[in-house]
């Protein structure tokens, strides 16, 4: 059998219900079997052994209240789709005895929907709305096993950890938003052991595919309305523009090659747009316009080592400061000692971690700094943009002398701690 789904065509489910029992009991108990776990059941359970759960009786289960069920029914994009999800099993789930279950990424179960029957079953087991299915709290099982290995996963029977479950088959999927990526949850078809059909499995994969298309349809919705809403404000504009939603997607562009997304602009922050240069973005209903600054703007940016890692950056209008991690702090003084030449994503890995092991580590950290600073730096190489201009408040008259230097991780600062530097 595939190491996803758990059954073949014409398999006597019955007899191997009771294979599979006998094998958990055998394995579970640290004795040997005939039968040998899948390759992912096998995982799994070493990972349940090893977090201490018991397979003979049902572990904690932890229910959230009604408030923070409905809290993060809200918050979830899920909510956009799950009318649509339901509709896949709404015809079959009393005839076929199963439910479907929708999670969110935490594991934690926020919808259902199938045979009465089924849910008051899946109640005895804790298997409701609220309840954390992931397997660190119920042991091996489809949704919490799908979480962890990040893939589709089946179990029947006596794959799942906890006995209280071996009545029962699972196949669960994650689910992403199409636009980004981002695991939004989980989505599952549960019912008893003995009516799994090996068509189960097409039917997750069919209910994921058609969520993800009717996610990226929502999107394409959200964009257009924001183009008609703010139509008339940008007919009255003159030069290049980007319209941008919310969360950075590009609804329209102006006067500019359309790009797909930006990083998600905010009022106090000045962007770096590829073909705009330095912009400010000014909040529309829905989203955002930005717009070029004067080709002669600065944005200036004082780094203050002297204590705790602080930035402070100031643009044509507007000024603000903030905290800086170590590691951020690092990167930033790199880039300033490297001047225009810039450092290629290998250079920063051997300048930070001390080995070019660490390449998508540096493009995390990277990706995370221009959050933080709104896009003042370049790509290949990393360096700052030619209207940024930042600054050195070390604390000391020397490189050398900074505390933050001489505590610094970074080998190439290390090794800089002789050099002598402009303080300004």
């Amino acid at each position: 059998m595939g190491d996803f789904n758990a059954i073949e065509p014409g398999t006597d489910l019955s007899r191997y219900a009771r294979d599979l029992v006998r094998m958990h009991d055998a394995v579970i108990g640290g004795g040997l079997s005939p039968l040998r776990p899948r390759a992912i059941v096998a995982r799994s359970w070493s990972r349940v052994l090893a977090a201490g759960l018991n397979p003979e009786h049902a572990n904690t289960r932890a229910v959230l209240d009604i408030d923070e069920i409905e809290r993060r029914r809200r918050d979830s994009h899920l909510a956009e789709v799950v009318g649509e999800l339901t509709q896949v099993v709404s015809g079959v789930a009393d005839a076929s005895q199963l439910m479907m279950v929708v999670t969110d990424a935490d594991g934690v179960v926020l919808w259902r929907h199938g045979s009465a029957k089924v849910r008051g079953r899946a109640d005895s087991l804790g298997f409701r709305e609220g309840a954390d299915w992931t397997e660190q709290t119920v042991g091996t099982n489809a949704i919490g096993t799908a979480l962890t290995e990040a893939a589709p996963v089946q179990l029947f029977s006596g794959e799942h950890f906890e006995q209280h479950q071996h009545p029962w088959y699972c196949t669960a999927a994650p689910i992403h938003d199409p636009r980004s990526g981002e695991l939004l949850g989980i989505v599952d078809i549960s019912g008893p052991a003995m009516t799994l059909h090996p068509t189960i499995a097409a039917l997750v994969a069919t209910a994921v595919r058609m969520a993800e298309a009717q996610l990226w349809r929502h999107h394409e919705n959200r964009l257009e309305r924001l183009r008609t809403t703010a139509g008339p404000t940008l007919a009255a504009l003159t030069g290049p523009a980007l319209l941008v939603d919310e969360h950075g997607w590009v609804a329209q562009a102006s006067g500019i090659a359309a790009t797909r997304r930006i990083a998600v602009p905010r009022p106090e922050r000045t962007l770096n747009i590829p073909g705009l240069g330095m912009c400010a973005a000014e909040q529309l209903p829905g989203g955002w316009l930005i717009r070029p600054h004067s080709p002669t703007t600065l944005i200036r940016l004082e780094l203050d080592l002297s204590g705790s890692p602080t930035i402070a950056v100031t643009g044509p209008e507007s000024g603000w400061r903030s905290a800086l991690s170590t590691r951020h702090a690092e990167i930033l003084l790199l880039l300033h000692l490297c001047g225009s030449n810039g450092m290629s994503v290998t250079e920063l890995s051997n300048a930070v971690y001390g080995d070019p092991d660490h390449a998508v580590a540096v493009r995390a950290e990277v990706s995370r700094l221009r959050r933080v600073l709104g896009s003042v730096l370049d790509s290949r190489p990393y360096r700052f943009t030619e209207s940024a201009r930042l600054t050195l408040q070390l604390g000391a008259d020397r490189l050398a002398d900074c505390d933050f230097v001489r505590r610094a991780t970074s080998p190439a600062l290390r090794a800089l701690t002789d050099i002598n530097t402009d303080t300004t």
